[in-house]
């Protein structure tokens, strides 16, 4: 009777819509992303998962498509320059990147940059963390800071850097200084926004156990921020990036030269293959950060916190 009860369940049309159901509560619920992918019928996840990875693949095939036509057709016809203006990407693979001279040249600037970089960040991390919590203690300390925080985001930065380089030279430190001031913003605002909303109903659980205000913070208040926290330390992680870089393409000097000093460089020479080189490893190394720090974000609160955006 047992096999026949068995088989009954898989012919039943209605067995492939009750699970459906099932996962969509599961969602709705909050259940955790491996039960509700269980739940799931295993086409569905498949579907997903490989949806992650064609997806990229498409928009870097139309990408070199449109690279590839605008080096041939579209520089003359719609831009009015010179083809060699806009390499092809196998030149730029070949003299950029299988060149051992300018291959060199661009892998020592990449690892100034992003010496930089890092350093920029682990210093904004520590400042923007440390204000956030400071604003998030009081409302007046909150009223009193965010308007400079948002005079200094609002101010361009290429307006700024000439006074870091009357103040400070164009050394290290410049280009770390610009890093900070350019990737503050969103690392502020993302954590204070996640300290400040917990719930009521948390927050009176707390008062209820008599729970001081760093216990308070600690145990409930961060736990609850991380999702927000960890958005901030991405978006500013990719900011950084492009503090070191605008930087570095302004000073335009020092022994320790970066990814945005070589790329100049090949543009003054007129060298515009390596130079694509450079753009392209500079973009890969702001995609790389982000990527590093939603993988440790995930690490962190992928346990337990469920995003209310599913894969369709």
């Amino acid at each position: 009777m047992s096999t026949s009860i068995h088989h009954e369940r898989h012919d039943n049309p209605d067995h492939d819509e009750r699970q459906q159901m099932a996962a969509d509560a599961a969602v709705i619920s909050g259940v955790s992303p491996t039960i509700a992918d269980e739940l799931v019928p295993s086409g569905k996840v498949h579907t997903r998962q490989l949806s992650t990875y064609i997806g990229p693949f498409i928009v870097f095939v139309l990408f070199i498509s449109f690279w590839e036509y605008m080096h041939r057709d579209g520089m003359r016809r719609w831009l009015d320059k010179r083809p060699s203006l806009l390499p092809s990407p196998v030149t730029v693979i070949d003299q950029a990147f299988l060149d051992p001279f300018f291959r060199n040249q661009l892998i020592a600037g990449l690892g100034w940059t992003s010496y930089a970089a890092f350093i920029g960040l682990a210093i904004t991390i520590v400042i923007g963390t440390g204000l956030a919590v400071f604003m998030a203690q009081a409302v007046w300390a909150e009223r009193s800071i965010y308007p400079y925080l948002v005079a200094l985001q609002a101010t361009p930065v290429l307006a700024i850097v000439p006074i870091i380089y009357s103040v400070f030279g164009g050394g290290m430190s410049s280009r770390i200084y610009v890093c900070v001031m350019i990737s503050l913003f969103p690392i502020v605002t993302n954590t204070l926004f996640g300290l400040t909303s917990v719930e009521a109903s948390q927050h009176d659980l707390f008062t209820l156990r008599s729970a001081g205000r760093f216990t308070r913070l600690v145990k409930l208040q961060f736990p609850a921020a991380m999702p927000a926290i960890f958005t901030g330390f991405r978006i500013s992680a990719g900011l950084a990036v492009i503090g070191a870089i605008v930087g570095e393409q302004f000073f335009r000097q020092g022994q320790k030269p970066g990814i945005g000093i070589v790329m100049e460089q090949f543009r003054t020479d007129l060298l515009y293959p390596p130079m694509y080189g450079g753009l392209l490893i500079a973009a890969a190394l702001g995609i790389a950060v982000f990527l590093v720090f939603g993988f440790i974000g995930k690490l962190v609160v992928g346990h337990w916190h469920e995003p209310t955006r599913r894969g369709s």
